[in-house]
């Protein structure tokens, strides 16, 4: 059944262009040339391009696909451009040759399966199967690590670009260009998750640890603007994000502002160095721990950070926001830090065991039965199931 929902959503996914704007033929040397199927002729230039290498990539799902690798001789960072829907490498050389010298990257682009030059079939699996090749090409045939490595993924590229980022924590950076939150999100305006669905950037995008930044045309009939909005929210590390005024979905590179700000972003990409980085991810990673940590045992914070009682059966001995322990058998009750009176019912402070509230002449509960098991009591704090402020006891 998931094979044929995957192959039902990817007729409406993929649009690959029919003819292929290019082939790749080997020369007398053994080197592999891209040659445009309208002319014949190598596609501008290409083949007497020194730094340009054409490979041939096998995939963990049995496919070959095309990859072009521009070299900058004064390029310090990498980027991994995977490419929109309806267009291939044979359409993309051009661009890719402005953002290796306007950037000054190594640039690295590729085809999906069934695209331009590269055999199969498009499907979203097998464009996660495209990526990890390339990235495996990039580590072994040019040594480079995800330390220097900017991903960049274009509409549906946005899909196999957060799948890997979402597995790759020390990369330097990823660009989301008229990204999608979901394949189905595009079609229709829908707030949950189906099986059908492909692409699930909505989930995958918190996982990304690094930097990203999000350039989208504020025009963008394909895909609209909120989709990239909702992206930058809800990235961990969002850079200063892009709206382009009147922008489209496949003009945005016509505007000045794009290259402008993407510069900017792969300028301060090149300046953080190691430590830097790897010191924020540190805090970023505590961050998360703290957050995601447990309270303590009887889940009880202290409005008051000067409270440092600790709870004598918390499993973190550091722990300082707990009050006491929740039994009522308990014999350790806490001061309030401003009084020190047990019987003072003003602090927050106040002791949590019951029996210092059968002295206080205050306390007056619903129930008159005064016992621990009694669930109508709503001062029996630890018995109490609504956990609301409203209760009394809190």
């Amino acid at each position: 059944m998931g094979c044929l929902v995957s192959q039902l959503a990817a007729k409406f996914a993929f649009f690959p262009p029919s003819p292929a704007t290019y082939q790749v033929k080997k020369r007398d040397d053994g080197r592999l040339v891209a040659v445009s199927t309208a002319s014949s002729m190598p596609i501008s230039g290409a083949a007497d391009d020194p730094s340009l290498d054409v490979l041939l990539l096998d995939t963990k799902r049995g496919n070959k696909i095309v990859a072009y690798y521009l070299k900058n001789p004064y390029a310090r960072l990498t980027m991994l451009y995977s490419h929109g829907n309806a267009a291939d490498l044979g359409q993309l050389y051009d661009l890719f040759l402005q953002l290796k010298a306007n950037l000054r990257v190594n640039l690295m682009g590729y085809d999906y399966s069934g695209y331009g030059a590269s055999n199969g079939k498009p499907s979203e699996f097998d464009t996660y199967a495209d990526i990890e090749a390339v990235y495996q090409c990039l580590q072994t045939e040019y040594g480079v690590s995800q330390e220097d490595l900017i991903l960049y993924g274009q509409s549906v590229g946005s899909g196999p670009t957060l799948h890997l980022a979402a597995r790759l924590p020390r990369l330097r950076g990823v660009v989301l260009h008229s990204g999608i939150l979901s394949g189905l999100r595009v079609l229709c305006h829908v707030k949950f998750a189906f099986c059908c669905d492909i692409y699930k950037n909505v989930n995958k995008i918190r996982k990304v640890k690094s930097p990203v930044l999000v350039i989208h045309g504020t025009e963008d009939d394909v895909v609209n603007w909120l989709h990239g909005e909702r992206l930058c929210k809800m990235a961990r590390d969002a850079y200063e994000p892009l709206w382009i005024k009147g922008g489209g979905h496949c003009n945005l590179e016509l505007y000045p502002d794009y290259i402008r700000h993407l510069c900017r972003f792969v300028q301060e990409m090149e300046n953080m160095n190691t430590k830097a980085r790897l010191q924020k991810i540190r805090q970023t990673l505590q961050l998360q721990k703290r957050s995601n940590a447990p309270t303590c045992c009887c889940n009880i914070k202290c409005p008051k950070p000067r409270c440092t009682t600790k709870c004598p059966e918390c499993p973190k001995p550091s722990c300082t926001e707990c009050l006491e322990c929740p039994k009522p058998s308990c014999t350790n009750w806490t001061k309030c830090l401003e009084c020190s009176k047990p019987s003072c019912t003003k602090c927050w402070c106040w002791p949590r065991c019951p029996k210092w509230r059968l002295k206080c002449p205050k306390w007056k509960p619903k129930c008159g039965c005064l016992q621990p098991s009694c669930i109508k009591c709503s001062c029996w704090w630890s018995k109490c199931s609504c956990r609301q402020p409203k209760c009394w006891c809190w």
